[in-house]
């Protein structure tokens, strides 16, 4: 029986998690300043993108908690840790995003019958200072996104809101130049199509780990081709290939092997590993050595 527990985090949890405190800190100030500008401007466009700011504050709050707890070791409790509160929260924060957009988009069935008055000189000023926050938010965290769906998920609501407000800023000009007041809740309809299709892929992504998927990049029809290219391997079979948490890869299987000594399919078993590794990107492996053990023979093993 093999295991190798070697660890491969991709990007700095330290320098990450002072990223998101700043980013948290910004958004609730331009929270406060949105809405203070959405209703003395009067622009349902203005308040939906400062709920978006808000709603990003508090994502990204559940991710910085979330990096704490995988940041804690594994105990007797929690054997593989508590990676999967990031897993936990990108599907809270990506869940929340789609409640919102549906709320707003109520909001702005309304609004299309009992239009009222807008001030959009205020309007695009707000939304311009809520534009170059989200920016340097969006840019603090751009490349932990890749490494992350935890963060991913909040990059989601600041990227989100970026775009916003652009909207927000267009939209106020053009009621300003065309007296259009229509075309604000149109963008906020825009607006919220956009999240809702981004966050429901994080979503996805999220419930699939939860419910112990297997990695979407990674073949096991493959993985079994590898392995049995070792000569001293017959067959690979019962194979297991799950996602504790956000790249944290585990696989275990049987290995049908020739007659060997212990020494030998110990070297065997340095040999499958460095492939999973290497090839695969699989951190943990669990391999079950045995010789015509197993009867009924699959590469996946059913009930």
């Amino acid at each position: 029986m093999s295991h190798n527990h070697s660890h491969n985090h991709s990007f700095n949890i330290e320098s990450a998690k002072g990223r998101l405190l700043f980013t948290i800190v910004l958004n609730f100030i331009i929270s406060i300043a949105q809405i203070i500008g959405g209703i003395i401007s009067g622009s349902l466009a203005l308040i939906s993108d400062a709920l978006h700011n808000f709603s990003d504050a508090i994502s990204i709050v559940v991710s910085y908690i979330a990096i704490k707890l995988r940041s804690r070791q594994n105990s007797y409790k929690h054997t593989f840790g508590l990676k999967r509160a990031e897993i936990l929260a990108a599907l809270l924060n990506s869940a929340t995003m789609i409640v919102i957009c549906l709320y707003l988009f109520y909001e702005a069935a309304i609004r299309f019958f009992e239009p009222g008055e807008i001030k959009p000189g205020i309007m695009s000023i707000v939304a311009s200072i809520g534009l170059l926050a989200n920016l340097i938010a969006v840019l603090l965290l751009r490349k932990d996104s890749k490494e992350s769906i935890n963060i991913r998920s909040a990059y989601l609501h600041l990227l989100g809101d970026t775009v916003s407000s652009v909207a927000v800023i267009v939209g106020g000009i053009a009621i300003a130049i065309w007296k259009i007041n229509w075309i604000d809740p149109l963008l906020t309809i825009l607006i919220g199509v956009y999240i809702i299709k981004e966050s429901y892929v994080i979503l996805q992504e999220a419930v699939h780990v939860l419910m112990e998927g297997a990695p979407m990049n990674i073949s096991i029809d493959e993985i079994s081709e590898k392995v049995e290219t070792f000569e001293e391997v017959n067959d690979i079979h019962h194979i297991h290939l799950w996602m504790v948490g956000d790249g944290d890869i585990h696989l275990e299987a049987h290995i049908n092997v020739n007659d060997m000594k212990i020494s030998e399919s110990d070297r065997l078993r340095h040999k499958i590993e460095s492939l999973l590794h290497d090839q695969f990107g699989i951190e943990h492996a669990t391999l079950q050595f045995e010789c015509n053990q197993c009867p009924d023979v699959g590469v996946i093993k059913q009930h």
